[in-house]
């Protein structure tokens, strides 16, 4: 995994961005007309709201992305992470969230959170060892898949 490098998105990754992200989500749910938001606009809905998207990649060729999405001044909703089918179950999961969370405390942030589903066993193992928790989710979350919320607070 020495090769997996991290950089941020530039606008000609929008169709990789909202295709790994449409991919995973017809996988495992369906997508949502805030998924579709989000992803046709990423610039709109993230970057200029003061957020930000981190592209994988190895050898110059795309195999993942995350965003935070910012929700107030230090806090963040990791959002949007997605790896390409033939690199999953390689651990680039733990290499991302191990970025993610480096990222975020070199931006002194204090906090982030995130939405799942207990469905994805994987994932939600992931969050946990890195340590996140499970907090109370919101009646009215923005995501219908949702039923669990997570956050990390950052020292």
């Amino acid at each position: 995994m020495s090769n997996l490098r991290f950089r941020k998105y530039t606008p000609e990754d929008a169709d990789a961005f909202k295709a790994l992200n449409i991919e995973w989500l017809d996988k495992f749910f369906v997508v949502e007309p805030i998924d579709e938001e989000v992803l046709s606009h990423p610039k709109k809905a993230i970057l200029d709201k003061g957020g930000h998207i981190i592209m994988a990649e190895i050898d110059s060729e795309l195999i993942g992305t995350f965003a935070f999405i910012k929700k107030e001044d230090k806090l963040f909703e990791f959002s949007k992470m997605a790896i390409a089918p033939l690199h999953r179950g390689k651990g680039f999961g733990n290499t991302m969230m191990q970025f993610a969370i480096q990222f975020a405390e070199q931006h002194h942030w204090n906090k982030i959170i995130l939405y799942s589903s207990r469905r994805l066993d994987n994932s939600i193992h992931i969050y946990r060892k890195y340590g996140f928790v499970e907090v109370e989710l919101e009646s009215n979350s923005h995501y219908a898949r949702s039923d669990i919320k997570m956050e990390l607070i950052l020292s």
